[in-house]
C-alpha cells in the first residue's frame, strides 16, 4: 500500500491539473438531508471495526460503477460538516474495485491527524466531497466513485485501468464547529462596535463614528463551555479584522477555512484578549495601536491603527493544517 502522504500528493496533483484553485462547492447546512442523499450501497461490502480505527473491508468484486454513489456505513451523532470550509479531521481507505485490493489510505494515527474540509476532498475528487456533505462526526461513509468522476490521472497515478472504479470509506473522526456555540451575553456597549450575525453565524462588525478607545477593550458577546485558553496555547478560530478609521474589513477567515494561530506568535492585543476565553466563546476585541502593529504597517493595516476582531473560538491545541 503506498504511504498517506503520497496518496495524498498524487491526488493533489491531479486537483490542480483538472480543478486549479476552484472554490469549495457551496451548500446550504440548514437544509442538510443526509438521509435523503445516501444511495443504500452499503451491501457492496462488508466493512467491520471501530470509527477511527483502519477498517476491515471486503468488497464483493467487481463493483460495477456507471456513476458515483455513496452510503451511510454508521452514521454519528456529533457535529455536521454544514459547510464546505468546516475543519474536521477524516481518515480514509481506498480500494480498486475491480479487485477489492488497497491502493491508498491514513494511518489512522490521532498523531498524524490533519485539518482537511469537505472543499479540501472536493477539489481532489469532487465525488469525495459529495459523499461527505452533511456527514456528522463519528460516521463511516463508504463511496463508489466511477472512473470518469475520479478522474484519469489519478487512476494513471494509482496504477488502475482506464475503465475501473474506485472505493472509498471515509472515517469522520472529528468534525469542529465553525461558530461559537455558547451563551449570549449582556455588554455595556457605549462606544463600542455593534456585531450582527448572519444565519452561519459570520459576524458584520459596524464600528460607531467616534473617537477609538485608547485603551485594549475586549467583551466577551458569547460564553462558551470549553477549555479555558492560555496565553501559550494554540488555538483554532474563525474571526474578522475590521480597521476602526476606515469602518473596512482587512482580513478575515470566514469563507476561506478556520485558521489557526499560536497564541505567542499574534499581536498583543489578540493575545490578551483571547487569553482566558474559553471555547465556544465569541469575543470582541478593540486593540489600539501600540496593542497592534503600532507605527508600523502591516499588510492591509496602515500604520497607527486601531483594529477591531470578532473571533469565534473553535478548539485549543487542534490538529495541523497540511498545505494545500
Amino acid at each position: 500500500m503506498r504511504k498517506t502522504s503520497a496518496a495524498l500528493a498524487t491526488l493533489a496533483l491531479a486537483a490542480v491539473a483538472l480543478t486549479g484553485c476552484s472554490a469549495a462547492p457551496a451548500f446550504d447546512g440548514a437544509s442538510c438531508d443526509r438521509a435523503a442523499s445516501t444511495s443504500g450501497i452499503e451491501d457492496l461490502a462488508h466493512i467491520s471495526g471501530e470509527v477511527g480505527t483502519k477498517p476491515e473491508v471486503e468488497l464483493f468484486t467487481p463493483v460495477g460503477a456507471q456513476e458515483s454513489a455513496f452510503g451511510d456505513v454508521t452514521v454519528g451523532t456529533g457535529h455536521a460538516l454544514t459547510d464546505p470550509t468546516q475543519s474536521a479531521v477524516f481518515e480514509f481507505s481506498l480500494f480498486s474495485g475491480a479487485t477489492g485490493e488497497p491502493i491508498a489510505g491514513t494511518a489512522y494515527d490521532e498523531a498524524q491527524a490533519q485539518l482537511q474540509s469537505v472543499g479540501y476532498w472536493s477539489q481532489i475528487v469532487p465525488a469525495f466531497g459529495t459523499a461527505l456533505e452533511c456527514a456528522t462526526e463519528g460516521s463511516r461513509v463508504l463511496a463508489v466513485v466511477s472512473p470518469e468522476d475520479f478522474g484519469a490521472q489519478n487512476l494513471s497515478g494509482f496504477g488502475l485501468a482506464a475503465d475501473e472504479p474506485v472505493v472509498a470509506v471515509f472515517d469522520v473522526v472529528k468534525v469542529f464547529p465553525s461558530r461559537a456555540e455558547g451563551s449570549p451575553q449582556y455588554n455595556d456597549a457605549a462606544g463600542m462596535p455593534t456585531v450582527v450575525r448572519a444565519p452561519d453565524g459570520r459576524p458584520g462588525i459596524i464600528v460607531p463614528d467616534s473617537a477609538a478607545p485608547t485603551d485594549l477593550k475586549v467583551q466577551t458577546l458569547i460564553k462558551g463551555d470549553g477549555d479555558t485558553v492560555a496565553a501559550d496555547d494554540t488555538v483554532l478560530v474563525n474571526y474578522t479584522g475590521v480597521l476602526w478609521d476606515e469602518h473596512t474589513v482587512f482580513d478575515s477567515s470566514w469563507g476561506k477555512g478556520a485558521a489557526t494561530f499560536d497564541m505567542a506568535g499574534v499581536i498583543p492585543g489578540f493575545t490578551q484578549g483571547l487569553t482566558g476565553q474559553t471555547v465556544g466563546s465569541q469575543v470582541l476585541i478593540v486593540a489600539p495601536p501600540e496593542f497592534a502593529y503600532g507605527d508600523q504597517a502591516s499588510g492591509a493595516v496602515p500604520a497607527n491603527s486601531t483594529l477591531v476582531f470578532v473571533v469565534d473560538i473553535l478548539a485549543i491545541d487542534p490538529p495541523v493544517t497540511p498545505q494545500q
